[in-house]
């Protein structure tokens, strides 16, 4: 599955390495290792509909290591190389993953100081936090704190009443393009979930 070296025998001659944990969906999250010698880690988790490669976090992955700190940033599931389907909300889910990639550090002996999410990964380990207890940092940067706001940006003003009215929205409607060379419209929808008494 995963192939790092134990963090005894790893150096900062070896810049990064790939790294595959399988999730409890049975989903690979692929990830990047930033050894430096140090058995101290810390986690690094990406925004929305972002990565393990983004700006942000390879800016914090390179100040830390330069700092003395080993890193390792993955993809969510459904998210830049790993394995699944890409989700709108899914913080559980994306929490979950999060505690794949610690156990999995905890049981290659590291030593995880802290998790840190930037954007939506700032929300994921605020919610990590209040679901697992085996991380004493975290550390939520410019994490989205107005839901509300965020979801009518992207579903419309009173989307909620259009699917208490109708039962469904219409969230997305975009065009995908059949190696026939036909095309295709396909729309996501938002149903009303059903209220069980």
């Amino acid at each position: 599955m995963a192939q790092p070296l134990s963090p005894s025998s790893q150096d900062a001659s070896n810049p990064q390495q790939r790294v595959v944990i399988t999730n409890k969906h049975g989903e690979e999250l692929v990830g990047l290792l930033h050894p430096v010698g140090s058995n101290n880690i810390v986690v690094l988790c990406h925004g929305f509909t972002a990565s393990k490669n983004s700006s942000v976090i390879a800016d914090l992955a390179d100040a830390l290591t330069k700092q003395g700190t080993s890193i390792f940033c993955f993809d969510f599931s459904g998210n830049g190389e790993s394995g699944g389907e890409f989700q709108y909300g899914n913080y559980r889910k994306e929490a979950d993953d999060l505690h794949s990639v610690v156990s999995y550090l905890h049981q290659k002996k590291y030593d995880v100081k802290a998790i840190v999410g930037h954007s939506k990964g700032g929300d994921v380990v605020v919610l990590y936090a209040s679901m697992y207890h085996d991380v004493n940092m975290v550390v939520n940067l410019s994490g989205r704190f107005y839901l509300e706001k965020g979801i009518e940006e992207r579903l419309g003003k009173g989307f909620i009443d259009r699917i208490n009215k109708e039962g469904y929205i219409e969230v997305t409607k975009f065009l995908v393009k059949k190696k026939s060379g036909n095309k295709m419209y396909i729309s996501i929808y938002l149903y009303k979930a059903a209220r069980l008494k």
